[in-house]
């Protein structure tokens, strides 16, 4: 038994965990499930672990054909990997999340969207197919347009386990982002700027959500694609290695992530940008994932974990329910310096995340005050006719999972294809799924 968690090290739990090679040590997990895949640990809460078995797919990471921007690949395989191998070729992910270590079966099951979504959807929208093994250890391809590709993108891994997957790559001249940075004072400006750049490739926003004096401040990054004209004479197109990262080895100080130590650094963190706002080229690692600089980041947190709480709003109600949102944060003075805000596009599948409108994600720390919080925020969310990312929960009520209404259809599909006694984790099991 191993003692292991997800990207948020709450909850922990002891979990076999069987590490599969092949097709056939996928074959032999599945005839002695339950279980569940998992893939590089990403998945913020529990939806990766299953106590009797735990199926680590890291073993299965070869790319197995490339041509003209098809990749097809197995589903350990890391975007991280995809990235270095193919960008200096001018290639690179069609969608990708804030992180480049989630795994390619981890970006289907959660059908991850990133800063485009409001352009080009979330990662359904580069999927040509996926092989899935289901509970009776046969294969079945799905291609867009079948029940199955549907309710396996969003669906979690609950769907089966996911072998491989044909995805498809967009061209890029070089590996830099042409970015604009606005300092903005307040949400009503900040949905106005989003709504005034809907033509921007990528756009995503900083948001102070602390009681401040700062409260409500943002800085939006717009980015596109730099093409090889907008690169000064001596900057060489692509120039990709792979960065040193920055270790984390104890937690931060928990003062820091209250009251006024919480305002000094989100107001500190917004006049540095604002400092820089206007245009810049930055390289891809910057712009897509910030973060990844810190090995094991998780760990600012300390030992207690933290949880992340990240939300849909629909487009009519966005501006009333982030102001709300954001309201009961700043009064329960439990502050989250990761406060990320990015607009939604359309989407389609039976079980995916987003929806037109706006989601808000934020970190707090695991703590009771924490969890008495985020359950006032669910209720917020639900009022406004939202929804929540299953891949960054640890802790929603069953009730509240159900107030999805999809949430008792992909219960039933379950049951009926005989999946719910095959591929379960702690998260479907709290959930009802």
């Amino acid at each position: 038994m191993s003692r292991i968690g997800g990207w948020g090290r709450f909850p922990m739990a002891d979990c076999k965990v069987v590490t599969a090679r092949s097709e056939g040590d996928v074959a032999a997990a599945v005839q002695a499930a339950p279980l569940i895949a998992r893939g590089n640990g990403r998945a913020y809460g529990d939806a990766a672990l299953n106590p009797g078995q735990t199926l680590d797919m890291t073993g299965m990471d070869r790319m197995l054909s490339f041509e003209d921007g098809v990749l097809v690949a197995e589903a350990g395989v890391l975007l991280a990997d995809i990235i270095h191998t193919f960008l200096p070729r001018g290639w690179f992910p069609w969608v990708t999340p804030g992180t480049k270590y989630v795994s390619l079966g981890g970006a289907i099951a959660a059908d991850v969207h990133g800063k485009n979504h409001h352009l080009d959807g979330s990662f359904r929208a580069c999927v040509d197919w996926v092989d899935v093994m289901g509970p009776d250890g046969e294969v079945t391809r799905a291609r867009p347009g079948d029940d199955l590709f549907d309710w396996t993108l969003g669906g979690m891994g609950l769907t089966g386990v996911i072998l491989r997957a044909q995805i498809r790559l967009r061209t890029v001249e070089t590996m830099y982002i042409a970015q604009e940075t606005r300092a903005l004072t307040s949400l009503s400006e900040t949905l106005d700027a989003f709504g005034d750049t809907l033509d921007a490739p990528y756009s995503v926003a900083w948001i102070d959500c602390s009681d401040g004096p700062h409260h409500g401040h943002s800085l939006l990054l717009l980015g596109r694609h730099a093409t090889e004209d907008d690169l000064p004479s001596r900057w060489r197109p692509f120039n990709v290695q792979r960065k040193r990262k920055l270790p984390v080895p104890f937690g931060a100080p928990p003062f820091l992530f209250r009251g006024l130590w919480l305002r000094a650094l989100n107001g500190i963190y917004w006049r540095r940008g604002a400092r820089r706002a206007g245009h810049a080229l930055v390289d891809w690692d910057s712009y897509f994932y910030p973060l990844d600089a810190l090995a094991n980041w998780n760990r600012l947190y300390g030992q207690q974990g933290f949880l992340q709480f990240q939300c849909a709003l629909p487009q009519e109600n966005s501006a009333t329910g982030l102001a709300e949102l954001m309201d009961t944060i700043a009064e329960a003075r439990v502050g989250s310096v990761l406060s990320v805000l990015k607009r939604f596009g359309p989407q389609s599948g039976h079980f995916s995340f987003p929806m037109p409108g706006y989601t808000l994600a934020l970190d707090f720390p695991a703590s009771e005050r924490s969890l008495e919080l985020m359950s006032r925020l669910d209720d917020i969310t639900l009022a406004h006719g939202g929804r929540f990312y299953l891949a960054k929960d640890a802790r929603m009520p069953e009730a509240v999972a159900k107030a999805d209404p999809r949430a008792e259809a992909f219960a039933a599909m379950r049951k009926q294809a005989g999946l719910s006694e095959r591929f379960t984790s702690l998260q479907s099991e709290r959930l009802g799924l």
